[in-house]
């Protein structure tokens, strides 16, 4: 049984992304479907390449009984070809995914786009500007269960 692979994408790789890869993996685990997936995360940019999560994430994830252990990276051309589902976290850095993918015909999501409470082509808002760490986890905490539901649909979990 092949494994579906996604990676969650926003700019720097130390809030946003790093929580909706921690928020679905501890959504999959607890539906006892980890061993059905390989969950990552990066940023479109290398600035915080090799540093541990946001320390606000980390404490927000810790306070909500979610880990965020993940460890910056860049996204890179090549992961296209081993992620099943790439998923931005907001249209820039859409954007910026389809630029590097190039003339190849990938599909790149928006997060939000799975959580049927919000409305199409909503994004992640980045905590520092727009509301905070707490309300990033919520609104990853939607959409997972919402990419959840899909990846349920397709591929018959």
């Amino acid at each position: 049984m092949q494994k579906i692979r996604v990676c969650f994408v926003c700019l720097g790789n130390i809030c946003r992304s790093p929580t909706a890869e921690a928020v679905f993996r501890h959504l999959v685990e607890a539906e006892g479907l980890a061993h059905r997936f390989e969950i990552d995360s990066a940023g479109t940019g290398a600035w915080h390449t090799g540093e541990a999560a946001h320390r606000d994430t980390r404490a927000t994830g810790r306070a909500r009984g979610v880990e965020v252990t993940s460890i910056a990276r860049q996204f890179l051309a090549e992961d296209f070809d081993r992620f099943d589902y790439v998923v931005a976290m907001d249209r820039s850095n859409r954007t910026n995914l389809e630029r590097l993918a190039g003339s190849t015909s990938r599909t790149i999501h928006l997060f939000r786009d799975f959580d049927p409470d919000s409305e199409k082509g909503s994004e992640v808002p980045d905590p520092y500007y727009d509301g905070g760490f707490d309300r990033v986890f919520d609104i990853c905490e939607a959409a997972a269960e919402g990419f959840l539901d899909e990846l349920r649909a397709t591929h018959a979990l």
